[in-house]
């Protein structure tokens, strides 16, 4: 150029520092001896878009006047480059500001998501522009605050602002956070009167609104089959929302329409294919990828991983000609997520030795994979890794910190990680309860959860599963009433860990309340809730699990199983059978749960002959190797039906080592059928492997005294005291006017025990009557006739039947559980007071129910 005007050097200029090309800029910069505002300005703005603080200030500082974008322009650099003191503090000192200056300062407020001073700033504006109010959205959404980002634009358009296209897409970022398709219709009517609905950006925004809701997917795909123009985004996003909606055919129809089917589709479609277990498509659509990049590979990788293909997985990963670190986070997380931690942490270890610093997704990842194989020593080194990387304070990993220093069993650790934490969120606090969970300190979970200053459904559902898991049932259910009290909603493993406490409890009425609650908020027809609910009305032997099981719209092998097992619970044997008839016919395999149950059944109705034709199909038909439980459950089956030295044969000839639980079951049968023998081979084998377990003493003591072998019975008394052991009580408990009541064989200590005892002399007076006759044979003490009656008439299932006849109404039916098996003489007695008291009585033993009626009982007086 013959001539350069100011406008020309200060075109050049800008041009270097745009390429970053800072020290050719300067050389310009110097060479007009600074220039003009302008010539400097420009240059400060390219030192603060590369991090350049120190170099834009002295650049600032050396000018001989400034003007206003001057100022703005040093203060955007601060902003940029997160140091907001000093934003402020020139802010302040600026001698006169526009709605730049003020833009500039409340950006960086919401950028470090400071918003009460974002918006204590915004209120004393003198003026604000569009961009101050995008802003401001823009700052809520990033801290999750949607509704306050939703009211700031309300604020806006009340006072008469037009939204341009950045706004809209703002406030449709928190109309997606707020989850409420009715805020939606409420803003729709704006964008199509200003003629942005049109718009592929924004409409693009507006379908991802729809499609967030699974309940709106049919409105989304309306909307996007009207929508004027499409972006590579646009189409992802519908592609991706029919697959997650488990609509992949529909996914595969979009896909289809693409005309360009970008990278984007490909990804989101090659993800929902793997989702929903069709990875073979899956890979045949990668492989027609002409040359997949990256995130392709990654995608693929992953889908992988969700189908628990690990191999074909490495095998990907190895041929890949370019990893990222999300390829590398992607194989870290399958591997720790199926199992094989070892080599998720090996995968660590290359990933450092290629000189690369492991991704938050990586650490995480890698802390997962320590705490599945408590290798504590391994977690640290990792944990000396974040801090090498400079994430030892991201709360993400911080949490996964916690959580595996927790499994690890070092709370040490744990509270030295959550107490230096610069920011805990709920995430951080909920690890921590759980934590304390994991290492029974259930009390100090219990003080933080208290203090919590805000809590959400997980922080409901860690302690809740505590406290159920603690065998506190009640404690768990008073924290759920809290919950509902303080508006939070419920989710679907909340509801499964009460009905479960519901059905340890036998308490049907709280079940069915919790029921109600599913019902309420749309929840009882999801699969889990709905098995957990047919397993609570089973084990509190309602009739409601048969209406559960028919209106369910989906079953898993779960339902299934849990349906059988209940008719075995029963001694519904021959329904059972039916049942798995039915579930072969609509083609579901069984597996080896499903014939635990059918022995089981099998067992508690006396069919040997369909017992062993079940047993014998486990591997002829389905290829199942039996476990110890089936084989425990046909030693039951032949011991039960009197086979005693069948079922001993039986044990000898199995290919595997008897457990207890087999041993027990052969001494089980013994009790029964009175054969003191087999009874004491099986018993000294009970002795030898749990010498501490007082419920095999108590069993081989009841055969020597039913026989009448006293001697033998002092003898086992002697060797239960010389080695420590006390037999467990029996106690029974049952449930009135949501009050637990409970019975200790024996009790004295009930607050109605006098009148309890005067109902039970009566009953014992009046089926004498009728014929019963006490069976004295189930005492266990070498005493006279008479104290052998008075000490049967105290055990625990009577005095709660006694208990139950005086407080309910006459006619009203009455359930009991107990801990321990029914005896002989009680389940006699039961049905005597069935007959003469004409109640429905339900009683729930350590291994089956009993329900008598007028006189009869369920099992048919075999159990």
């Amino acid at each position: 150029m013959p001539h350069r005007d100011i406008i020309a050097w200060n075109s050049m200029i800008s041009a270097y520092c745009n390429s970053g090309m800072l020290e050719d800029a300067r050389i310009l910069f110097d060479a007009i001896s600074g220039g003009n505002v302008r010539t400097a300005t420009i240059l400060l703005s390219g030192y603060a878009r590369l991090g350049r603080v120190l170099d834009a200030r002295r650049v600032f500082d050396g000018m001989p006047e400034r003007n206003t974008v001057a100022w703005n322009a040093m203060v955007s650099c601060y902003v940029q480059n997160g140091d907001i003191t000093m934003a402020r503090r020139l802010f302040d000192a600026m001698p006169s500001r526009d709605v730049t200056s003020w833009n500039s300062m409340v950006t960086g407020y919401c950028h470090s998501r400071q918003m009460v001073d974002a918006w204590n700033l915004f209120k004393q504006m003198p003026q604000r522009n569009l961009v101050t109010w995008t802003v401001m959205i823009s700052g809520y959404v990033r801290i999750e605050q949607h509704g306050k980002g939703w009211d700031i634009f309300r604020m806006m358009h009340h006072e008469g602002a037009s939204p341009d296209q950045s706004n809209f897409a703002s406030v449709l970022s928190a109309v997606t956070g707020l989850q409420d398709l009715g805020v939606l219709e409420v803003l729709r009517p704006l964008v199509l009167k200003t003629g942005f609905e049109s718009d592929v950006v924004i409409g693009t925004s507006i379908l991802n609104v729809y499609t967030r809701d699974a309940s709106a997917l049919d409105i989304a795909i309306k909307f996007f089959d009207g929508m004027v123009e499409r972006n590579e985004y646009t189409w992802s996003t519908m592609i991706a929302a029919l697959s997650h909606g488990g609509r992949i055919d529909a996914a595969i129809a979009v896909y289809g329409r693409d005309p360009v089917k970008s990278i984007p589709s490909q990804t989101a479609l090659l993800t929902g294919l793997a989702r929903c277990g069709r990875i073979t498509e899956a890979r045949i659509l990668f492989e027609q990828i002409p040359d997949p990049i990256v995130v392709s590979w990654n995608a693929m990788i992953t889908g992988y991983m969700q189908n628990g293909m690990v191999d074909e997985a490495k095998e990907l990963f190895d041929r890949m000609p370019f990893r990222n670190t999300i390829s590398w986070a992607g194989m870290i997380a399958g591997y720790a997520q199926n199992g094989r931690s070892e080599e998720a942490l090996d995968l660590l270890q290359a990933l450092h030795r290629n000189g690369m610093l492991p991704s938050l997704s990586s650490l995480t990842s890698s802390f997962l994979a320590c705490s599945h194989i408590g290798a504590l020593e391994t977690g640290r080194q990792v944990h000396s890794l974040a801090v090498k990387a400079g994430c030892q304070f991201n709360s993400y990993v911080c949490n996964a910190l916690i959580s595996m220093y927790g499994k690890c069993r070092n709370m040490e650790y744990v509270r030295q990680v959550f107490n230096r934490m610069r920011v805990k969120d709920t995430v951080s606090w909920n690890s921590f309860i759980a934590a304390l969970v994991q290492n029974n300190m259930l009390e100090d979970a219990r003080h933080i959860f208290d203090n919590m200053l805000s809590r959400d459904v997980v922080s409901w559902t860690t302690i809740i599963s505590a406290y159920a898991q603690a065998e506190r049932g009640d404690e768990a259910v008073e924290f759920f009433k809290t919950m509902l009290h303080e508006h939070e909603k419920p989710n679907s493993p909340i509801l499964t860990i009460l009905l479960s406490v519901c059905g340890g409890l036998g308490s049907a009425k709280l079940g069915q309340q919790i029921h109600t609650v599913a019902i309420k908020h749309g929840m009882d027809s999801e699969l889990i809730v709905a098995n957990a609910l047919m397993s609570m009305y089973f084990k509190c032997g309602c009739a409601d699990s048969h209406k559960v099981f028919d209106s369910m719209e989906e079953r898993d092998i779960f339902t299934w199983n849990t349906f059988i097992t209940g008719c075995a619970q029963h001694g519904l044997g021959r329904e059972a059978i039916k049942m798995y008839e039915h579930m072969e016919s609509v083609g579901v395999l069984p597996n080896e749960v499903t014939f635990v149950g059918l022995l089981n059944a099998c067992s508690h109705a006396g069919l040997v002959d369909e017992g062993w034709q079940f047993f014998k199909s486990m591997s002829r038909d389905y290829g199942l190797t039996p476990l110890l439980e089936h084989y425990a459950c046909m030693v039951d089956l032949l011991g039960r039906t009197g086979d005693v030295q069948g079922a001993e044969k039986f044990i000898y000839d199995m290919p595997i080592e008897p457990d207890t639980v087999i041993w027990s079951a052969l001494l089980g049968a013994c009790k029964i059928h009175k054969n003191a023998e087999i009874g004491r081979r099986a018993a000294e084998k009970l002795f030898t492997t749990e010498p501490s377990n007082a419920g095999n003493y108590v069993m081989l003591s009841n055969i020597y005294s039913s026989l009448g072998m006293w001697v033998e019975v002092a003898e086992l008394r002697k060797i239960m005291k010389q080695r420590g052991v006390s037999k467990e009580p029996g106690c029974s408990w049952m449930q009135i006017r949501n009050k637990v009541h409970s019975f200790v064989t024996g009790d004295k200590q009930h607050e109605k025990i006098e009148e309890i005892d005067y109902t039970l002399q009566d009953l014992y007076t009046l089926l004498r009557g009728t014929g019963y006759v006490p069976d004295t044979e189930f005492v266990l003490h070498d005493i006279d006739e008479e104290q052998k009656e008075s000490s049967l008439l105290y055990h625990s299932e009577k005095l709660a039947v006694a208990y139950g006849l005086l407080v309910t109404p006459k006619g009203m039916p009455i359930q009991i559980m107990k801990n321990l098996r029914i005896c002989g003489d009680c389940h006699t007695f039961i049905k005597f007071v069935s007959h003469v008291t004409k109640r429905d009585i339900d009683i729930r033993d350590g291994n089956r129910f009993h329900h008598f009626r007028n006189g009869s009982c369920s099992c048919g007086d075999f159990w």
